[in-house]
């Protein structure tokens, strides 16, 4: 895509907003250009619909990390689909000797990212760049950690995505994915959807994006549920694998660990280091 150009969905809303369709072979292109439409207001925006939620899960899931991980030191992190690098921040802050790169498939996003952590004091440890989590520009077993947020909803190949995350983490390495989930409890559940069915996708055609908050409850019927998603990390090759509920369990940090020989199970092409 030429520099400055931005993508254009296959589908859109009546607003003319990106409306990604999973069925569509155009989902990848229009979930980037989804992300492309709302990168600017992506930030404030999942504050409100979260009722500034969001800023505690986060948080909570570096503490899950910690707690996985029983003392063993972070000094590489991958935060994929980084968005505007919120976690990516977050991250290197929380480990203050640790190196930090994020990588997302949106440049709009990773502008963004770049002008918030440019004049942070963590900005010499962290760094930004373009690719796909499919497909990721990293030799084998060069991490200690690789995080997601709020992201694996929009992978249409969650499990070549898993394994070649497996692939770049080191021996006693670490997964962790933060992600909306459904509620276990049933009353829980109706008052989330309730919400994040109905108000979300009005709040969003409220600031001309009908398109993308209309696609996000869709995409949360697509995933995997809690005892899927650990099954599915195991097959790709993570063990141990947990789930820690957050929030009544509307999201779940998933943590999994990798024990044996750095891509050992890998089958996920690979792209030069």
């Amino acid at each position: 895509m030429p520099a400055g150009s931005h993508p254009v969905a296959d589908r859109q809303a009546p607003d003319g907003s990106p409306y990604p369709d999973r069925t569509r072979a155009s989902f990848e292109h229009d979930v980037r250009a989804m992300f492309t439409h709302i990168a600017r207001g992506y930030d404030w925006f999942d504050h409100l619909a979260s009722l500034g939620n969001d800023l505690l899960w986060r948080p909570r899931a570096l503490w899950d990390l910690d707690r996985f991980r029983d003392g063993r030191p972070v000094r590489r992190v991958l935060d994929v689909g980084c968005g505007t690098g919120d976690l990516t921040r977050l991250t290197a802050r929380h480990y203050p000797a640790a190196q930090v790169v994020g990588v997302d498939f949106t440049r709009a996003m990773l502008t963004i990212a770049d002008e918030r952590t440019r004049h942070e004091p963590v900005a010499p440890r962290v760094g930004f760049g373009e690719a796909s989590v499919i497909r990721l520009p990293f030799h084998d077993g060069c991490f200690d950690v690789a995080s997601s947020a709020f992201v694996v909803r929009n992978i249409p190949r969650l499990g070549d995505a898993f394994r070649e995350l497996r692939r770049v983490l080191a021996p006693g390495g670490t997964l962790l994915t933060l992600e909306i989930t459904e509620p276990a409890n049933p009353r829980v559940g109706r008052l989330f959807h309730q919400y994040f069915d109905r108000v979300v996708p009005w709040l969003g055609a409220m600031v001309h994006s009908a398109g993308p908050y209309r696609y996000l409850p869709e995409s949360l019927r697509h995933l995997p549920d809690r005892a899927g998603m650990i099954a599915l990390l195991r097959e790709c090759g993570f063990d141990p694998v947990t789930a820690a509920p957050q929030s009544g369990g509307i999201v779940t940090s998933y943590l999994a660990g990798v024990n044996g020989a750095a891509g050992a199970v890998v089958k996920a092409p690979r792209a030069p280091a």
